[in-house]
């Protein structure tokens, strides 16, 4: 019996993580969606300390570019949907605040 290809394995894995993350978000309430993104900036923070661990990773094998620069871009969304993230988060507690007479 031949085992699977790691490739193919990871792929499927993504592909099926793009499918749930897009029905789990879509089918948010918009009443929920603005809280939900403190969890959506600890989720990103997680992915670049993922991100960071592949930028710097020494050159072992002839692949290890391709983690690097796959790294480097997971670095920069993941750091621009955690600072998008912090600033959806402050306008919607600025909108409980009591107005100032």
């Amino acid at each position: 019996m031949d085992a699977v290809s790691p490739f193919v394995f990871q792929l499927s894995i993504f592909v099926l993580a793009v499918f749930v993350g897009y029905f789990v978000v879509w089918s948010v309430t918009p009443a929920l969606h603005t809280p939900l993104m403190s969890v959506t900036n600890a989720i990103s923070s997680v992915i670049v300390v993922g991100a960071l661990l592949a930028v710097g990773v020494p050159m072992i094998s002839s692949g290890s570019g391709w983690a690097r620069g796959f790294g480097f871009i997971a670095l920069i969304f993941a750091c621009v949907n955690i600072f998008g993230g912090f600033l959806v988060t402050q306008r919607m507690l600025a909108m409980y605040k009591k107005k100032a007479k």
